[in-house]
């Protein structure tokens, strides 16, 4: 069942989240979960607990993991490996771990010079870590995120793992093969991980920013423009599709590239829309190692399948301004106004496409917030709901924001550590449960703790 939040302030909160109930016990001195954290140095153990390895659907019972500053070095079993004396040593039994959750297309407040208010920073940063999500991918850049990275990888304050994309090239930003490749190469200079790409750019700028792209060592990420198509961008090395954007049109026109969906709207998609098109395309996906970040709940959203009213009732929304949730209420009065039969046709459409490219692996967890509705932390978990509801299985939901996160920060962004797994060798960025959420995903909600970086 979804916990209600209390209304409390973001400290107050965050330690309430991550306190654990009962005494724990220890071969070293007592753990308490809600203390304030501290640098990852020392070792702390998860005894006797069941894991979540993430490497296939299994759950190994009775565990005990060693993490050293951070760092898993071992896992055993409960019993038979030896505990340091001066560990810290937390009670794992009858709970599951596993790896912390991705959030693939968060916004970070941009701003065009300095940088926001640190409470609002804190906040941000907290709601994610919360519920939670160890890592985020910024979709959206300015260049005082690159220090807030690094603040964040210091451990200065309380939140994920941070990768913040450049501000995007799009059809205002990038208007010529040049722009594009200005774009490219400052964004490459000021240490952005990825580029972000928005609607608007030609096939010559996008060819620009491609060929700079690989010469930088800087890869890319977002919309799928309506001049390049889905397929050029795969072809040429898109590493995410966000928001599932142009596979339907991909997949109701032969023609490169196909017509524009949003000037069309969904009925001339769905009325040409061919099955055996939508499988090339999760197989191409695959094949060339993309990944698509779905957005599903904004999507249902951004098409009114809610009414606002009972959307802005979830408990969540207590973290949300009165000016905010009004602009919300505002951006919904201007959805598509899409015949019912018809938009339920399009959702369950996209829902076949997401279908599809999980069962091929390339799915990774994201939501766009603060998007419509949209509330940091928590509308991962309104996303985990409707992938599950569009047919994925438990394990498949799981892995999107674990270790499949993991092989694309591999394959895309040439990340040196191992994340995504409970395994020898990888990060400790983890979130121990109280129940098993391949049984259920809702366990999901009922965190008795979370730990990044090993704090």
């Amino acid at each position: 069942m979804r916990r209600s939040p209390r209304r409390l302030g973001p400290i107050a909160f965050l330690l309430a989240v991550l306190a654990t109930p009962g005494p724990l016990t220890s071969a070293g001195h007592d753990a308490t979960l809600g203390e304030a954290p501290t640098r990852a140095e020392g070792t702390v153990v998860f005894r006797d607990v069941h894991i979540l390895p993430m490497d296939t659907e299994r759950v190994v019972e009775s565990r005990t993991v060693v993490i050293v500053d951070g760092v898993i070095t071992q896992v055993g079993a409960a019993g038979e490996v030896d505990i340091p004396g001066d560990a810290t040593v937390i009670d794992g039994r009858g709970r599951y771990l596993m790896p912390g959750l991705a959030e693939m297309h968060a916004h970070v407040p941009p701003v065009a010079e300095g940088r926001p208010p640190q409470q609002l920073l804190e906040d941000y940063m907290f709601l994610y870590v919360a519920n939670g999500i160890t890592t985020i991918r910024g979709m959206l850049g300015s260049p005082y995120q690159i220090d807030l990275k690094a603040e964040l990888e210091a451990e200065e304050l309380v939140g994920p793992r941070f990768y913040p994309g450049a501000p995007s090239i799009n059809g205002n930003s990038a208007p010529s093969p040049a722009a594009a490749e200005r774009l490219m190469r400052d964004a490459a200079a000021v240490g952005y991980d990825l580029m972000k790409i928005h609607p608007g750019v030609s096939r010559d700028s996008w060819n620009r920013m491609v060929e700079v792209a690989e010469e930088v060592g800087l890869t890319f990420a977002g919309h799928i423009p309506a001049a390049v198509g889905v397929e050029h961008a795969l072809r040429t090395g898109m590493s995410t599709v966000d928001h599932i954007d142009g596979y339907l049109e991909a997949a109701a026109s032969d023609a490169d590239p196909p017509f524009d969906g949003f000037q069309t709207g969904p009925g001339p998609v769905l009325a040409n829309l061919d099955p055996a098109r939508m499988v090339r395309l999760a197989d191409r996906t695959a094949a060339l190692g993309a990944f698509v970040v779905p957005t599903q709940y904004l999507w249902q959203n951004l098409y009114g399948l809610r009414s606002p009213d009972d959307v802005l009732d979830q408990p969540e929304m207590a973290y949300v301004s009165a000016a905010q949730r009004n602009a919300w209420r505002q951006q919904a009065a201007g959805t598509p106004d899409v015949p019912e039969p018809l938009l339920s046709e399009f959702l369950d459409a996209r829902d076949t496409m997401l279908a599809l490219l999980a069962d091929r692996d390339v799915v990774l967890m994201g939501t766009d917030s603060p998007q419509l509705f949209n509330v940091p932390g928590f509308a991962l978990h309104r996303e985990i709901e409707v992938m599950a509801e569009a047919g994925l299985t438990p394990f498949q939901v799981l892995r999107s924001g674990t270790s499949a996160v993991g092989r694309y920060l591999d394959r895309w962004l040439g990340e040196e550590i191992l994340l995504g797994r409970v395994e020898e060798g990888f990060v400790a960025d983890l979130v121990l449960l109280e129940g098993n959420p391949l049984e259920d995903l809702g366990a999901l909600q009922d965190r008795a703790g979370v730990m990044v970086r090993g704090r």
